[in-house]
């Protein structure tokens, strides 16, 4: 296992992997890795000859308010996860290393990155946007591999391949959960052992959500004020927002049609957490 730390050094290596006709498989992450990561990496080591780690907490993506300075640093737990997941090459940059002095060029998805996280987080999405395309430049991966979890941020991803061409294929594993269903995250960690056990409420409300679906519920508001009425009867969790959304555009949805998705953001104390699940009408 290689960790690199300069752009031009993984580019060099990775052109020269490519040249011998090797395939390449990539997992960006903001490190503190867990069982998730885990996941993502156990499929690309399956399905690609060279297998890339990125670790960098991306300054772009946290608002002046948000946990950018706190937010869990392990990077010698997580190279050591990555050596038993036998990854080839960690890129482990500095954010000098990816925002020179003057940095000036930023990419934006429009409109499905209006909503849900984007409404309560002005700015993470072109800092996500930015910065995984940026990756993309550097690695230049053949696929790249991302968590249901994030199901916006997978979706704006993709949608940003997609539009600017870039040569990958975009892999959304599933989500990885605890044993009472409360969906693996970086920011579990900050909670208080009251606030983990009410967590596992979201989980909960979403698939009672899907089973709702399956019997024939349609509209939008029944099934959020359902997941509502839940949540704030068995915690004391704070709702950002709860939707119904198109599984593909993100765009909100007044009623059950085809394939959607049920989304949520619940603080529990200062800890945000996200969740979603597919339904199908």
């Amino acid at each position: 296992m290689r960790v690199i730390k300069s752009v031009k050094s993984i580019q060099q290596f990775i052109k020269k992997a490519k040249a011998a006709g090797k395939t390449v498989g990539f997992v960006p992450t903001m490190g503190a890795l867990h069982d998730g990561h885990r996941s993502l990496l156990r499929r690309c080591r399956r399905e690609n000859d060279i297998v890339v780690l990125s670790l960098f907490v991306n300054p772009g993506q946290f608002g002046p308010k948000e946990d950018f300075a706190k937010y869990p640093r392990r990077e010698p737990a997580d190279k050591k996860l990555a050596k038993k997941e036998n990854v080839d090459i960690i890129f482990i940059p500095t954010a000098k290393e990816m925002y020179p002095a003057g940095y000036l060029t930023y990419v934006e998805v429009e409109r499905m990155t209006q909503g849900l996280c984007g409404r309560f987080r002005p700015g993470h999405f072109r800092g996500v946007t930015t910065v995984v395309g940026k990756l993309l430049n550097i690695v230049m991966p053949d696929v790249l591999y991302l968590g249901q979890k994030d199901a916006q941020q997978a979706a704006v991803v993709t949608r940003m391949v997609r539009d600017l061409n870039f040569p990958v294929r975009c892999k959304i594993c599933p989500t990885v959960r605890e044993a009472d269903g409360l969906a693996m995250s970086s920011r579990n960690q900050y909670l208080s052992a009251g606030q983990r056990k009410e967590a596992a409420v979201l989980y909960r409300s979403l698939k009672e959500a899907r089973q709702s679906v399956a019997a024939g519920n349609r509209l939008a508001t029944v099934i959020v004020g359902k997941i509502r009425s839940r949540i704030a009867r068995e915690s004391s969790g704070r709702i950002d927002y709860i939707g119904c959304v198109d599984a593909d555009t993100f765009m909100p949805l007044k009623r059950i049609q085809g394939k959607a998705i049920v989304v949520l953001a619940v603080w529990f104390g200062r800890t945000r957490l996200i969740d979603n699940i597919t339904v199908q009408a």
